[in-house]
């Protein structure tokens, strides 16, 4: 009687550590698997979006890196799609709040006035240069810009990476300004601040915009807008190397 009652109180026991041990394991492997995830996406993080716009940047011949814009985002949609991460639906869902569309076009056209007569008063030999000096040019850009650039930037620097490195950073605000970042990087290749300051403040709006409503369409439009502005009022020169060959 008594041996029964010191074994059962060692399976007991035995069964208590059993169960201690299998929960720091199991702890211990998901911990292990979450920071070499973490640490793994990291590093892709800064090999596709620092890495390689600095290698194409320093390189001897001068690659744009529009080149590479469709191609990844083909590679994108296909592996987004593949992986569970988005409907293609998605690409043109836009059902956000009144209230939503009512802010955003106040802040549009509030920046647009704004940016607009800073540029009359301080680039006034430029305002409005290509409308004024190449207008069929204009209206291409205007037309093909927000489908062709706008809306395949926004799948690369907004549903991209939203869906893709959100778990690599903790805070929303930081994978915002982590877009931005990004977004204003790969504007190296103009060779000036004026385009990294701009894209910076825009993409900062634009994945704050995205968190809110993860509507790539939304995004898409107003960024298309504002490069049409910009092309419009006088600062494209600041994002198109070639453009005074047109003028």
């Amino acid at each position: 009687m008594e041996n029964s009652f010191f074994q059962e109180n060692k399976n007991k026991h035995e069964y208590k550590i059993f169960k201690v041990l299998f929960f720091f394991k199991t702890y211990y492997l998901k911990l292990k698997s979450f920071f070499f995830t973490r640490l793994y996406l990291g590093f892709e993080f800064v090999v596709l979006f620092i890495f390689i716009p600095l290698l194409i940047f320093t390189s001897k011949k001068i690659i744009h890196p529009s080149i590479f814009l469709l191609p990844a985002v083909v590679f994108i949609i296909i592996y987004l799609y593949k992986n569970g991460y988005f409907k293609f639906k998605e690409l043109l869902k836009i059902n956000i709040s009144k209230s939503i569309v009512k802010t955003n076009i106040y802040i549009v056209i509030i920046t647009s006035l704004l940016l607009t007569l800073i540029v009359y008063i301080f680039e006034n030999n430029n305002f409005m240069n290509l409308p004024k000096r190449n207008f069929m040019i204009w209206i291409i850009l205007c037309i093909f810009y927000p489908v062709f650039s706008a809306f395949m930037q926004e799948i690369v620097y907004r549903l991209f990476l939203f869906k893709r490195y959100k778990t690599l950073f903790k805070k929303d605000w930081i994978l915002i300004i982590a877009c931005a970042f990004v977004f204003s990087f790969v504007h190296i290749f103009y060779f000036n601040v004026i385009s990294i300051i701009l894209t910076f403040i825009l993409g900062l709006y634009l994945a704050y915009l995205y968190s809110k409503t993860s509507s790539i369409l939304l995004t898409s439009i107003i960024h298309g807008f504002y490069g049409d502005l910009i092309f419009t009022i006088g600062l494209g020169q600041y994002f198109w190397l070639d453009m005074y060959k047109f003028l």
